[in-house]
């Protein structure tokens, strides 16, 4: 049976409910599981944010009433240091792999890649599955360290031994670290099932007609990511094994002349810069796992709302497989303090600087698309707009932070906390937030509220910017990351009232993103009804039915016949022409060269 032909068994027959909401191998549906368990871990991060923002902001205050919630980790009206650290360590967990890898990712490479080549679903449906529920399991594991009598992991998110090696270290380094280890295990075992699938249906399952230069800038960007992780979460699982080793079996790999009360361990021969190299070896292909789906899903709703083809489409293409490339040649620029050869440090520099030049051809590029655009400010838009405005912010500080005689004065400094915010976590929750607004109609059939959408906006970039532009200034200053508190240093008492503002600003944002958790959740059921192409785009997934069953398409898949960004094309009859219209039926439009190609 062909692949235009081939209808799945589930149309002819009612699906039970675990089999359709539950253990569904339908690649939309995974998606929104994906999704949904995404919010549920951002909304639990941004809580932990909260908590560590009010012990920063008045480190003097006591928290009696956060007894109930907390219990022993208030003592005397005070939040517990070592508990402090383990709620930094937990927050950077949770953002980077369980909500903008995951939750990102996860949801919309899943959700588009079938939708966008013309693919029924992915490859492997029960692969895909599985991936879901790997996550699903390794998030009931660490959700769980955060309730355990000792903590959870407490040795900061990138885990460095000789602290994550020694369960005798502090409270957090006891089974809360197990338990963290073990859940991030299986979280690389989702992340390569979903991996596969995504590059094995992307290279096998398009559509007639629908070369890789007709393929839509998300899909792109989806494919080079799961590559990128295909081959760099191996890297960080083999450091957990190795970890594992050292903690439980009595390997020295990261561990090396270590006393704990004067007794020394017989540890000897190991070194943990080792594990510094392992882990930043995934850690750097990460913050572009974290930010290129939410690239290509920018390009395509600002092609979309300007009305106007994606400027430089193969410049883009480019410049994602440099940036796929050189990111696996940066990673010890986050190590410029590890004592390194300075000649091996320049040539990191040199290289970060370089990763520089693709990164500035994209934000030309959707500079470009909006020039003289008939621009439309739906709420994607807007979000759209804004990750560009701050992954420009951001990334020019990373240019201050890509010199290593610069890095080594802002290393472990809130300069560096303001840096990664802004280009990479608040710029990935841009684009997620994006994504949603903008293919929610297809997800759910129904549109999101659009006025809630402008006051979600508004709130959480003006809440960003007033939260991190400051962290810059302070971090100048040397103020120290991951200090639990600063009033024992007389220079940063002058930013005591500073470190409130940005305190309440980071608390206000947090709260302003429960309008979007409502709106969310509310439009599901009573949001206004969608139409097939509610935004006049023309990539594949506008063509199915409103709510695509299993299977996509109730007939035959579409042919493609020409790129994904026709907008405004002159003598047409209307601004866009999807990808499934020949040629032959636009001759008043067609260039040239399109003339003879139907």
């Amino acid at each position: 049976m062909s692949h235009n032909e081939h209808t799945h068994h589930d149309e002819h027959h009612e699906q039970g409910f675990l089999s359709k909401y539950v253990f569904s191998t339908d690649h939309k549906t995974i998606a929104k599981q994906f999704l949904i368990t995404g919010m549920l871990w951002a909304i639990i991060g941004g809580t932990l944010s909260s908590l560590f923002r009010l012990q920063l902001g008045w480190p003097e205050s006591t928290f009696e009433w956060l007894q109930p919630v907390l219990g022993k980790w208030i003592e005397a009206g005070k939040l517990n240091p070592e508990f402090y650290l383990a709620l930094v360590t937990m927050h950077g967990t949770i953002m980077v792999f369980f909500v903008l890898t995951a939750g990102l990712s996860g949801t919309f490479s899943n959700f588009l890649i079938p939708l966008q080549i013309g693919a029924r679903d992915m490859a492997s449906g029960f692969m895909n599955m599985l991936s879901y529920w790997f996550f699903f399991i390794s998030s009931v594991i660490m959700f769980v360290s955060l309730f355990i009598e000792t903590g959870p992991a407490a040795a900061g998110w990138t885990i460095y031994p000789p602290l994550s090696a020694l369960p005798q270290a502090i409270p957090g380094s006891g089974a809360g670290m197990t338990l963290w280890l073990v859940s991030m295990a299986l979280f690389i075992v989702s992340q390569l099932l979903g991996g596969v699938n995504y590059i094995t249906t992307v290279i096998n399952l398009r559509t007639q007609g629908m070369s890789m230069s007709k393929l839509p800038l998300t899909i792109w960007a989806f494919f080079l990511t799961a590559i990128l992780g295909l081959l760099a979460f191996p890297v960080l699982f083999s450091a957990a094994l190795l970890l594992i080793f050292d903690r439980s079996f009595g390997t020295s790999f990261f561990l090396s002349d270590i006393y704990i009360a004067g007794q020394a361990l017989p540890n000897t021969g190991g070194s943990p810069i080792l594990f510094q190299h392992l882990f930043w070896f995934l850690g750097h292909p990460e913050v572009y796992i974290v930010i290129m789906p939410a690239m290509g899903m920018v390009s395509e709703i600002l092609a979309t709302n300007s009305r106007k083809p994606i400027f430089g489409y193969r410049a883009m293409i480019g410049s994602l497989i440099g940036i796929s490339l050189l990111s696996f040649v940066v990673w010890a620029h986050h190590m410029f303090v590890t004592g390194m050869n300075p000649f091996l440090g320049s040539v990191f520099m040199f290289l970060t600087l370089i990763i520089a030049v693709p990164s500035a051809v994209k934000t030309f590029n959707w500079l470009a698309t909006l020039w003289r655009g008939n621009i439309r400010f739906t709420s994607a838009m807007l979000f759209s707009i804004g990750f560009v405005s701050l992954f420009i912010a951001g990334g020019l500080t990373g240019i201050v932070l890509g010199n290593a005689a610069l890095d080594i004065q802002m290393h472990n400094t809130y300069f560096v906390v303001a840096h990664f915010h802004l280009v990479m976590g608040s710029s990935a929750f841009f684009g997620l937030f994006a994504g949603v607004y903008h293919w929610f109609p297809k997800m759910f059939g129904r549109h999101l509220d659009e006025k809630l959408g402008y006051i979600h906006f508004w709130l959480t970039f003006l809440g960003v910017y007033l939260v991190f532009l400051p962290m810059h200034y302070v971090g100048i200053a040397g103020f120290p990351r991951r200090y639990y508190a600063w009033t024992g240093f007389d220079t940063f008492s002058q930013f005591a009232n500073l470190n409130k503002f940005i305190s309440v600003a980071a608390i206000l944002a947090f709260f302003a993103q429960f309008v979007f958790v409502f709106n969310f959740f509310y439009s599901i059921f009573r949001g206004r009804r969608a139409s097939e192409n509610p935004w006049n785009s023309t990539t594949l997934e506008w063509t199915t039915p409103v709510v695509p069953g299993h299977g996509n398409w109730p007939g035959a898949i579409p042919a493609v016949h020409r790129w994904p960004y026709d907008y405004s094309k002159p003598g047409a009859a209307e601004d866009f022409i999807p990808q499934n219209v020949p040629y032959s039926q636009t001759q008043s439009s067609n260039l040239p060269y399109e003339k003879e190609m139907e």
